[in-house]
């Protein structure tokens, strides 16, 4: 995602220097929904460049301190649409396969741990959509008018995050007894 995310930077903006894309990156908040840390770029535009995908425009001095500045090139150009179609059609559905492997064997830790543990889990979840909640806002404020696919991206994470904590909160409930387990009601069954 860091060669889509700086190519599609580049694409997007015009020629900038790593600095400015990696402002861009922790403004838009791309390490919490698009996985991709804002210190990779440097990497990824070494690499890039020596691949011919960007190339350096120029070079500014500022005092002491050297701005190289990047543009996409054509081969850069179709490296991202290859990119962009690639990750169109590849699956995206993420299951929180730590939660489900936890939720599998959570009889072998007592309901005070598992209430700890998930009270932290829904904080953090709780945390993750206010953060991006505000991020929808600002962008708002910032550009009055959000593009309709970016809505879609914010919907969907929101969603997202609506699940998990109805999954959570439904694990609150069973391990505060609201629900009883499989083998308390097969025992009352008998």
């Amino acid at each position: 995602m860091t060669r889509t995310m700086v190519l599609g930077l580049l694409k997007s903006n015009g020629p900038m220097s790593g600095y400015e894309i990696q402002r861009m990156m922790e403004s838009s908040n791309t390490e919490m929904w698009a996985n991709v840390k804002p210190a990779s770029i440097y990497h990824a535009l070494k690499k890039l460049q020596k691949e011919a995908k960007v190339e350096l425009e120029t070079v500014e001095q500022t005092g002491l301190r050297t701005k190289s500045i990047f543009r996409i090139t054509t081969k850069g150009e179709a490296e991202l649409n290859r990119l962009l179609i690639e990750s169109l059609a590849t699956s995206s559905v993420v299951f929180p396969t730590a939660l489900y492997t936890s939720l599998t064997f959570i009889d072998n830790i007592s309901n005070d741990e598992i209430l700890l543990s998930l009270e932290k889990q829904k904080n953090e979840v709780i945390y993750i959509y206010e953060t991006m909640k505000s991020g929808y806002a600002e962008k708002e404020k910032m550009f009055g008018s959000i593009p309709h696919q970016v809505k879609i991206i914010f919907d969907n994470m929101y969603s997202q995050c609506e699940l998990q904590l109805k999954c959570i909160n439904d694990m609150i409930e069973f391990a505060r007894g609201g629900e009883k387990s499989d083998k308390e009601q097969a025992k009352n069954i008998k």
